[in-house]
């Protein structure tokens, strides 16, 4: 592989830390070597060393998004900060080809003193931009972040959270070739996580990525390969799929016999339809890994596209009764109700939905057309439409999700887009036995036979719960 094909090349790496026992051994380790060279004596050390990193090697390519996964103290973070320049290695080299952005600890090179505008100038001229490209962006950088007034305030009154949607905004302007993501997906609320979702798989299609993370999950959506850093050594690279089972596996390992039991904190508006068996039932709703899901508020003023023909009005989960949810069971029935306003004439009105993690994943939806597909109704301008989509909502590991709703004109291969919104709804999954896996199936019925035979023959009645 050429070197204008590389984006990052690592060669023996090494960071090496002098460590100190007490406060008082730093003091000697700067005088007392010095006084017995001088009588000609070997000298001291009052330190012992620490390799954070220890011949490291790899290469990323031009377009590449790699994850680097490793337990706490593996040292991740250690080699993110070397590639970024913000800390030296002790032996080894680095080449980077291109402007690198980071994502490591957001806000870290802010001044509190500063106002949120002072801030945004010094850190895009940190990452290389003029004077007059920071202007010119400025007013994009201050919409992506949506903070309004509080931009004129030092950052040392702002949140945690207005502080990374600020540091992320610098960071999505600054045309980086190389952005440098450590954990920082991992905060923020849904809309501004998803906000910055699609910003990241649009950068991916056109620049290099390093991520890391402990999401298995976002590693092997997101990421072409992976590097698994152990004790500042690196134990394998390769596919991350294949390189995750085997993390997972010896994560695990050395997890074996601990146990967390989550106890929600909250009382769910509506219970499991009753066509659930009763004993099934009564232990789902009584288990302290119950799936609890909190569901917000539309929010009309959400982003979208499309050609103004219609307009969404409203979107709401809802109970038999019709009666809007704000907590739902991970396995009960539920509908999906969407309103909207024709602005025009529409000869196939099309209302769908998709369900997306905070990952941007799309994990299930649906939408009319098929229904109505031989017979469709037509909509005058000004008319009203509501569809309903019922359905038993799947059991969600724990995070945020959203719900992308939208209304068309046409068929599902030729449809003309009306209004399509990012982020309509809003749920979070507080508490869940889901732990592995994007979804959960509620089941209808879980079965235990014990018998003495491998096969069929002679098989004692078992517990039943369904």
């Amino acid at each position: 592989m050429s070197s204008s094909d590389l984006a990052v090349r690592v060669r023996g790496l090494g960071k090496r830390y002098q460590i100190y026992e007490r406060p008082e051994d730093r003091l000697k380790q700067a005088i007392v070597p010095r006084v017995r060279r001088l009588f000609g004596l070997a000298p001291l050390a009052y330190f012992r060393d620490f390799l954070a990193l220890d011949d490291v090697s790899f290469e990323i390519r031009r377009g590449e998004t790699v994850g680097v996964i490793g337990r706490n103290g593996a040292g991740k973070s250690t080699l993110l900060q070397i590639l970024c320049g913000t800390l030296t290695p002790s032996q080894g080299e680095v080449d980077v080809g291109g402007r690198i952005a980071a994502l490591l600890e957001l806000g870290s090179g802010f001044n509190p003193d500063f106002t949120g505008r002072e801030n945004v100038y010094l850190n895009a001229a940190v990452l290389g931009l003029s004077r007059e490209q920071i202007d010119a962006r400025f007013s994009r950088i201050a919409a992506f972040a949506d903070i309004g007034d509080v931009l004129e305030q030092p950052i040392k009154t702002y949140s945690s959270g207005m502080v990374m949607r600020l540091a992320f905004s610098v960071v999505a302007h600054v045309d980086a070739d190389i952005l440098v993501i450590d954990e920082a997906l991992s905060v923020g609320d849904a809309y501004f996580t998803q906000k910055c979702m699609r910003f990241l798989r649009d950068f991916m299609t056109r620049g290099t990525v390093i991520f890391v993370s402990h999401d298995t999950g976002a590693i092997v959506n997101l990421c072409q390969r992976v590097v698994w850093l152990e004790g500042g050594r690196i134990k394998a690279i390769g596919e991350p799929r294949d390189l995750m089972d085997l993390y997972l596996a010896d994560h695990y390992r050395q997890l074996q016999g601990e146990s967390l039991v989550e106890r929600p904190v909250h009382e769910p508006e509506s219970s499991v339809d009753e066509d659930f068996h009763d004993a099934r039932r009564d232990l789902l709703l009584s288990s302290t890994l119950r799936n609890d899901i909190e569901a917000f508020r539309f929010d009309a003023g959400r982003a979208g596209f499309g050609i103004g023909g219609a307009t969404l009005l409203d979107v709401s989960l809802c109970d038999g009764r019709g009666r809007t949810l704000s907590w739902i069971v991970g396995g009960e029935d539920v509908t999906l109700r969407i309103r909207a306003r024709a602005n025009v004439d529409m000869a196939s009105p099309i209302i769908g939905f998709l369900v997306k993690d905070r990952l941007g994943q799309y994990l299930f939806g649906d939408n009319t057309y098929l229904s109505y597909a031989s017979r469709p109704l037509a909509v005058s301008g000004g008319g009203y439409l509501q569809a309903s989509f019922r359905f038993r909502m799947p059991i969600l590991p724990k995070g945020d999700y959203s719900f992308e709703v939208a209304i068309a004109d046409g068929s599902q291969s030729d449809h003309v887009q009306h209004h399509w919104m990012h982020d309509a709804l809003v749920i979070k999954s507080h508490a869940s036995s889901t732990v592995n896996g994007l979804v959960g199936i509620p089941m209808r019925e879980v079965k235990l036979n014990v018998g003495v035979t491998a096969g069929n023959e002679r098989l004692s009645s078992g517990v039943t719960h369904a």
